[in-house]
């Protein structure tokens, strides 16, 4: 009579290969991490006239501005073109971590086609 539950040898050889690839996939999700957290992304707004470098972990660096778009008069002018940089800087940063991750998923989604 056969036992019911578990697996009598261990992990069945297909189990065992999915835990190496998921250990695999996750060491590469990590180094990928730590690259794109030395990454730099520069964008600009308004013809380059403001311009808004962000690093990898999510934090402005560099915030430029030529002299052109410094009008007190119109302070929301310029609030609004560094918003736009930042905003575009950051989605530059979005995607290429997600480019970054399909490399290691294969385009499969977060798990890489793992069957659960």
């Amino acid at each position: 009579m056969a036992k019911r539950g578990g697996f009598p040898g261990g992990m069945p050889g297909n189990m065992n290969n999915l835990m190496k690839q998921a250990q695999k996939m996750q060491r590469q999700m990590e180094e990928a991490q730590k690259e794109l957290e030395e990454k730099e992304v520069t964008a600009s707004a308004g013809g380059g006239a403001v311009e808004v470098t962000v690093s990898g972990k999510h934090e402005v660096t560099r915030v430029k501005l030529s002299e052109e778009v410094v009008d007190p008069e119109d302070i929301e002018m310029l609030e609004d073109l560094i918003m736009a940089a930042t905003n575009e800087a950051f989605r530059q940063l979005d995607e290429i971590s997600a480019d970054s991750m399909s490399k290691i998923t294969g385009g499969m989604g977060g798990l890489g086609g793992l069957p659960f």
